[in-house]
């Protein structure tokens, strides 16, 4: 880690010390979506309600700019430019350089033919055999750790060769032993959990962020 990354993670511990002891989970889950975005790999999210927001929120911090801005490198520009429309200009100057990112939650048509036609809980799987391939990243969202569409997605991402992370409650549930890294925040009320997942996810979009981008 980069000291910006360093200092973004120590920011976090310090504003919600109770997450001290999910340190080196963090870490690690940091160091998987780093080796991912780093060989232009692809991360999908996922959850059930309240996790399953998580899991669009996720995507929408790793799209675009979250906490830097993340302008396109000059060649882009100069190719929107290169194309003599106004927009072209305009583009060039306010797009902005993201990850690929993708909720398994928000794919409504292929949601719900999957569960009417395959199973109500096999839609983000049945996504995942189709787009996921090995070196990309899974992250599973699940207060309980249980849910059993997150379970089927991750064997999904095993049989391809993915990485899983989990967050969880303290339990951990089947999730922590089907997840590569399972960050489990010390809680056990679902709200409560929901609560502690945001700083951890928000802060692993900015470690990463600051990984690849500068101010």
């Amino acid at each position: 880690m980069n000291t910006e990354t360093q200092m973004a993670l120590a920011e976090l511990l310090e504003r919600y010390p109770v997450l001290r002891d999910c340190t080196e989970d963090i870490v690690a889950a940091y160091n998987i979506l780093y080796e991912c975005f780093e060989k232009d790999g692809f991360v999908f999210t996922c959850g059930n309600g309240g996790s399953a927001a998580d899991a669009d929120h996720i995507v929408g911090e790793l799209l675009k700019g979250f906490v830097l801005k993340r302008p396109l490198p000059q060649e882009d520009k100069e190719k929107l430019v290169a194309l003599g429309e106004q927009e072209g200009s305009e583009l060039a100057e306010k797009l902005q350089m993201g990850f690929r990112a993708m909720s398994l939650m928000n794919q409504t048509a292929i949601f719900t033919a999957a569960g009417n036609d395959l199973g109500g809980d096999t839609g983000p799987a049945q996504q995942l055999n189709a787009l996921g391939r090995k070196g990309d990243v899974l992250l599973g969202i699940s207060t309980s750790g249980n849910a059993k569409n997150v379970a089927l997605a991750c064997q999904v991402a095993k049989m391809r060769g993915m990485k899983i992370i989990g967050l969880t409650g303290y339990k951990g549930g089947r999730l922590a032993s089907l997840a590569d890294v399972c960050i489990k925040v010390p809680a056990g009320e679902t709200f409560v959990v929901q609560e502690l997942h945001l700083p951890v996810y928000h802060a692993l979009c900015i470690m990463v962020e600051k990984s690849f981008f500068e101010e």
